[in-house]
């Protein structure tokens, strides 16, 4: 067990490491295509970082059918803890940080983005949960499945051509692969970045399906309340801390955009994903899960359109909702 524990905190570094150059380079590309902040928040950083999460189903998939509960475990868990431990996390450092922060605790974004992030989310999220009910048959799942893939392509075209106006903040930090740190970096050092940055991804990602079956073998508790506790926890921080680091520079849009993007790409990637290749018929663990998520995202829709700010009363609704789907799913487990 020693060894499996390490095994494990080895792939958790991995999809770290991977995560944050990949995010590095992905912030350049959108400076090199001159997208608007909100896109780059929404679409670039928010694929970046949720690309490690996404990686973790396929990856369990692809070790067989025993595998399926670890899969259905990051599927469901990432929007789960963007909707709630994302937003408490975000929220928490503009609260802490209002000294700093030429808008206090307001929040100065591309709101019309930000909302429609959201609405997407609930949409997409409240439809995957009652198709994770109904008995409907493998026909309609798959149906569904290109149905939102599509409407991830469409949600990405509008986001990038309504995304607000290129050049509204300061560059990213310097390239890794750039020594020289002349910016702009080339586009060659970019690209090369992203595919080690992907290497190192892929395999965090497949040490760490293997290693969480041995885990939870050795816990007693089932692979998929270990998944989805433990999964999006190791791949979704990054997220979170490229996310404190805008709140506290005051770029919200790219800080909230970097949680919602990546909470429509999480419910609408990965959940296609699930439907085709794996067993849609959610335990009760699972569905909790997803309505818990349903809720803080329409605590966050609420928030951005009608108060455009973060105080605590906020903050305790989010963490009620996560810390009582962790406690539950450890003391049933």
């Amino acid at each position: 067990m020693p060894w499996t524990y390490a095994l494990l905190a080895l792939s958790f570094v991995m999809i770290l490491a991977g995560a944050f150059t990949f995010t590095n380079a992905v912030e350049w590309a959108g400076v090199r295509l001159g997208l608007g902040h909100a896109a780059v928040g929404s679409v670039l950083a928010a694929v970046a970082t949720a690309l490690p999460e996404s990686t973790i189903p396929v990856i369990a998939i692809l070790s067989g059918e025993q595998a399926g509960q670890i899969a259905i475990g990051a599927i469901v868990g990432a929007p789960f803890l963007l909707a709630t431990l994302g937003m408490i996390v975000v929220g928490a450092s503009a609260v802490l940080a209002r000294g700093r922060r030429e808008q206090g605790t307001r929040l100065r974004l591309h709101r019309a983005s930000t909302v429609r992030d959201l609405a997407v989310f609930l949409v997409l999220l409240a439809v995957a949960l009652l198709l994770g009910v109904l008995d409907v048959g493998k026909v309609v799942h798959v149906v569904a499945a290109v149905l939102f893939v599509l409407a991830y392509g469409v949600y990405v075209w509008r986001t990038v051509t309504r995304g607000g106006e290129a050049g509204q903040e300061e560059d990213p930090s310097g390239l890794f692969f750039d020594p020289s740190k002349n910016n702009p970096p080339r586009n060659v050092q970019i690209v090369l970045q992203v595919v080690v940055s992907l290497a190192l991804i892929v395999g965090g990602a497949e040490l760490f399906v293997t290693e969480v079956e041995h885990v939870a073998h050795a816990l007693g508790v089932t692979a998929l309340v270990l998944a989805l506790a433990l999964a999006p926890l190791a791949s979704e921080l990054p997220e979170k801390l490229n996310s404190v680091l805008w709140v506290r520079q005051g770029k919200d849009s790219l800080a909230l955009g970097n949680i919602t993007g990546a909470m429509v790409f999480q419910t609408a990637i990965p959940v296609a994903i699930g439907m085709v290749f794996v067993s849609w018929r959610l335990e009760p663990a699972a569905l909790l899960a997803m309505a818990c998520a349903l809720v803080g995202g329409a605590l966050a829709l609420v928030n951005i359109w009608f108060v455009r700010r973060f105080t605590v009363p906020w903050l305790l609704g989010w963490l009620v909702l996560y810390g009582g789907v962790v406690t539950y799913l450890f003391t049933a487990a």
